[in-house]
């Protein structure tokens, strides 16, 4: 009778010790399930990736981390890959222009902005990023610092200064005092600083504010510090070529962004495009790409919003922004619909629009550059082919293909109706309603003001 009590306690032992450790293993094979979801970054994952950038103070009637950090699982659904903060550090008090100051003007670049939160409210927004699959990039402003920046008292040598031995400011920017990069060791002091965010938050890269002002050897000295053995995304604000042989992965579209301005208000057509387009090969190394934008902080702000620039064309060149090669940009607002100003130096929320048509166009956008690759649009892009129509200045169309996978674009980017021919034989699908399409390359085909299509292979 003992033995047969402790025969069962025996097996009673070992399938609670087998039940224990399969769930320690559970727990364990989801720890690893966690962390295997969310890959470092590297230059394959541009390929679809959609940037959204964020303007903390005007994101949320908070302007808080938290608030950000609650809307990631929104704007993933946008397709989002890769989030860009704008400067989210302490703002300098000194010679501040108005309110609350401006975000490009930095007392410690290793400090948060109490308006934010905390540093550990900003590293939670980091890990529900990454939970996300969102890469997360600070913006950096190396040019100058808050003229109560620290470094002023300590080291002044680190400063430019003018004619009468003075430090200055640069342009009119009277908030902010210029930088010496000629001073090597304020060049080391802020490499220090940068990768602080990248080793202590996870941070994925940078977004460096007019990259071109500060020397581009210092942007070469400075990344494979920063990277050290891994692959950080780095965004430059510039349009200098230069800077993308050892610096930097994506530069700036203005060109092709004020092109299509233009052709909104009518003072460009369709041949603008084809310029630009044909002029790429001729500055750019071939692995180099753009950040291509309808809007942006600086442009909504000071040259006005998308809809006083465009009119009726915001959806059409929001679209263009997808479907060329690059990656596209929303600025927070523009998937609300959002057509204000918003204020630079104060407090001014974006407005929620739960009726917006705008959301859903950058979702199923969002849908396209994820799961197309004939949209893959970075180091490895896919090809770019002008198709000629019967009306090229009214009528941009162009096919893009990487490997056995095509896709055209079609668009009449004027005020008028337009009939033409177009040399696109089959059918395909409308992506954006998916409904199926035949095309003939003799039919004429008829485009309402600023109609597009998008047409995809069946499946």
């Amino acid at each position: 009778m003992i033995k047969k009590i402790i025969g069962v306690s025996l097996v009673a032992g070992l399938f609670l010790a087998s039940c224990t450790t399969k769930k320690e293993e559970t727990t364990e094979d989801k720890e690893i399930t966690k962390e295997a979801a969310f890959l470092p970054f590297t230059a394959d994952m541009a390929e679809t990736s959609v940037v959204y950038e964020v303007n903390v103070r005007q994101f949320s009637p908070e302007g808080t981390f938290a608030a950000v950090t609650k809307e990631i699982p929104n704007i993933k659904k946008l397709g989002v890959k890769i989030l860009w903060l704008m400067p989210i550090y302490p703002i300098g008090v000194e010679n501040r222009k108005e309110g609350l100051g401006s975000y490009y003007s930095i007392k410690d670049y290793r400090g948060i902005n109490p308006e934010f939160g905390t540093a550990d409210d900003f590293k939670k927004l980091v890990d529900e990023a990454h939970k996300n699959g969102i890469y997360v990039i600070m913006d950096w402003v190396a040019n100058h610092t808050a003229w109560d920046h620290p470094w002023v008292k300590q080291h002044p040598d680190w400063y430019e200064k003018d004619k009468n031995g003075k430090m200055h400011s640069p342009y009119d920017w009277t908030d902010v005092v210029a930088l010496n990069f000629d001073n090597k060791e304020m060049r080391q002091a802020m490499i220090a600083d940068m990768k602080y965010w990248l080793d202590d938050f996870k941070v994925d890269g940078f977004r460096c504010d007019m990259a071109h002002e500060v020397p581009t050897n210092f942007w070469e000295e400075a990344k494979p510090q920063l990277a050290n053995g891994r692959e950080i995304f780095m965004l430059g604000e510039t349009e200098n070529a230069d800077l993308l042989v050892n610096a930097f992965d994506a530069a700036y579209g203005w060109e092709l962004h004020h092109i299509m301005n233009d052709i909104a208000k009518g003072k460009k057509n369709v041949s603008a495009i084809d310029t630009y387009m044909d002029s790429i090969p001729k500055k750019w190394q071939a692995d180099d790409y753009k950040l291509l934008f309808t809007s942006n902080h600086d442009e909504n702000s000071w040259a006005g919003t998308e809809y006083e620039r465009m009119g009726d064309a915001v959806e059409t060149f929001a679209v263009l922004t997808y479907t060329l090669p690059g990656i596209p940009l929303i600025y927070n607002g523009q998937e609300e619909d959002f057509n204000r100003r918003l204020k630079f130096f104060v407090k001014d929320s974006i407005d929620r629009n739960p009726n917006s048509k705008m959301r859903g166009v950058y979702e199923k956008l969002g849908e396209l550059k994820v799961t197309n690759e004939a949209f893959n649009g970075a180091k490895k892009a896919a090809s770019y082919e002008r198709l000629k129509t019967s009306d090229d200045k009214a009528i941009l169309a162009f096919k893009r293909k990487k490997n056995t996978t095509e896709a055209y674009f079609i668009a009449n980017l004027t005020k008028a109706e337009k009939e033409v021919t177009v040399p696109i034989n089959g059918v395909y699908k409308n992506f954006m309603n998916n409904e199926n399409v035949t095309f003939d390359a003799a039919t004429k085909l008829k485009l309402k003001p600023w109609e597009y299509l998008i047409l995809v292979q069946k499946k």
